[in-house]
């Protein structure tokens, strides 16, 4: 299985904790946290990242800014906004994105 490397942006620190389990609970999804969004950008330049999950708390002129510097990269990153619906909801949201790993 193709691998999916995720960056989970919000600010309740309970919530990215249970993304981040329900994401690692699929084969080959590795999930990075963050609640910092100023260290956000300059972690999406320095690693691979397929996909940007924002989560909930976080204000709307940061979740414009980081879906126009995710579409401005030379790497195909993706933005999903996420904010609750279960692990059903999340792996459709994902398998939209890439239907190629559609089991």
């Amino acid at each position: 299985m193709e691998s999916l490397n995720f960056l989970v942006i919000g600010k309740n620190q309970e919530i990215l904790d249970t993304l981040k389990r329900i994401i690692e609970n699929n084969e080959g999804w590795n999930a990075e946290i963050k609640s910092d969004e100023t260290v956000c950008y300059d972690y999406i330049k320095a690693n691979q990242v397929d996909i940007v999950l924002l989560s909930s708390g976080l204000d709307e002129e940061f979740e414009n800014e980081i879906k126009v510097f995710c579409q401005n990269l030379d790497k195909d990153v993706k933005v999903i906004d996420h904010y609750g619906g279960g692990s059903g909801l999340l792996k459709n949201e994902v398998y939209a994105l890439f239907p190629n790993l559609q089991p």
